[in-house]
């Protein structure tokens, strides 16, 4: 669960950006549609993909391809990307990313163009998989408890909106109902969930994944509680939130080290502030940025 002053830092952002969104959808729209090679290379790579965020820029925005690269990679970042647009673009009330059905439409959609028997289905009879030391659910059962997650995700009323999506990705993972790409797909639901209920995505950094991602999994596995998620998937929201209200309203926004040495600020502290959210901080390309004239209250 995530605490109090939290949820209420969200709540206040949260009305900020909604104000702003109202009279600002193009600018929103072309924020989305700039962040979807970093949000790409950072879901890939999450999963093992060689491809640098460099390469995915290359790839979606120059239709340049090396030849060295491996091409199973490249089909993959088009189809994330696609449907990260596909979100981006659309009505997220028609894009409902808790229904079992559209879940594997969705699946078959990041599979389009790869050789698989799979996509767009969950696994069945026979169809064990297994990531490093944990074995996702019996394929006898994945659909009927994908269902059901959906079902209790859907139904609970009570719980904040961040500790059900953590729980929902938690358990998805875990269940891992499909033979492939259950990541990529499961980090885009998280997305998608967001939108439903007026909220910009957000993007789950590559850098550090053992140990501030994946690590958030074995907790869960061995506790079944998803703390560790509300908590990083909270932290990722206010700075998607800081990230659209400072291109909306700020006339420069520079280096979180630049601003700091203009402030007399120590650049390590300031990182460090940015890193947990006390400043209003984001990062673009992996480097932490902020409004040129913000001035720490």
């Amino acid at each position: 669960m995530i605490s109090a002053a939290t949820k209420s830092k969200i709540d206040i952002f949260h009305q900020e950006y909604s104000v702003l969104a109202l009279e600002n959808r193009e600018a929103l729209l072309e924020i989305a549609l700039a962040e979807i090679p970093e949000a790409v290379y950072n879901s890939n790579a999450i999963d093992g993909s060689s491809l640098t965020l460099e390469d995915t820029e290359d790839i979606l925005i120059r239709s340049e391809i090396r030849k060295d690269h491996v091409v199973m990679e490249i089909i993959e970042a088009k189809n994330l990307a696609g449907i990260m647009e596909l979100l981006a673009r659309h009505d997220p009330d028609k894009l409902d990313v808790t229904d079992p059905q559209k879940i594997a439409n969705l699946h078959k959609i990041l599979l389009t163009g790869l050789e698989n028997e799979g996509a767009g289905r969950f696994r069945g009879e026979k169809e064990w998989v297994r990531v490093g030391a944990h074995l996702g659910a019996n394929p006898a059962f994945t659909n009927e408890l994908v269902c059901e997650l959906a079902e209790k995700y859907n139904k609970d009323e009570d719980s904040h909106f961040l500790d059900k999506i953590a729980w929902f990705h938690a358990e998805f993972e875990t269940i891992h109902p499909f033979m492939e790409n259950n990541g990529r797909l499961g980090r885009f639901i998280v997305n998608g969930q967001l939108a439903r209920l007026g909220y910009p995505p957000v993007i789950i950094p590559s850098k550090n994944k053992d140990k501030d991602y994946f690590a958030l999994f074995e907790d869960y596995r061995k506790t079944g509680k998803a703390d560790g998620f509300s908590r990083l998937f909270a932290l990722l929201l206010i700075e998607s939130m800081h990230k659209r209200i400072t291109i909306m309203t700020s006339k420069k926004y520079i280096s979180v080290g630049e601003w700091a040495k203009e402030k007399g600020l120590n650049v390590r502290s300031a990182l460090n502030m940015a890193k947990k959210q006390r400043i209003p901080a984001f990062r673009l390309r992996g480097k932490w940025m902020i409004d040129a004239f913000y001035l720490r209250g």
